[in-house]
């Protein structure tokens, strides 16, 4: 475990990192707004600080959110996602009239415990805009 940090709890230390992506509703480019991805980052730093998450990586892209963050162990990770996503809807819906009406993100997420891959999946997350490709739209 190079290079790691290990935090503790009064029982318990831990290391518990994860990969998660979720997507607004109707994978719209909705995040594409400069401010819109400014503003969650500075949400998501604050809903960390709360509920005492570290935010080790992410990449706010048009159209998902990959973080990668460490919760602490007293903590499940759907309630993790849960809370980011709430708070963020709710908190960035009353900072701005871009966003369309509504639910703001899907209900689903991804979620992958990261381990001996570590510094794989931070590369991908910092590099997510050179993945991306437009996909060509079928006609409906």
């Amino acid at each position: 475990m190079a290079n790691r940090r290990l935090y503790q709890l009064s029982h318990c230390t831990y290391i518990c990192q994860y990969h998660i992506v979720w997507t607004p509703k109707y994978r719209g480019k909705v995040l594409a707004d400069k401010y819109i991805k400014a503003e969650l980052k500075r949400i998501f730093k604050q809903i960390a600080k709360w509920k005492g998450f570290a935010i080790t990586g992410w990449h706010i892209g048009d159209e998902h959110i990959h973080l990668v963050l460490i919760i602490p162990s007293k903590y499940s990770v759907s309630y993790a996602v849960c809370i980011l996503k709430a708070k963020a809807s709710a908190w960035i819906k009353k900072k701005t009239t871009k966003l369309p009406a509504g639910t703001l993100w899907e209900r689903g997420y991804f979620v992958s415990t990261i381990g001996l891959d570590e510094h794989m999946v931070k590369n991908y997350v910092a590099n997510q805009s050179q993945h991306q490709v437009e996909m060509p739209k079928l006609p409906l």
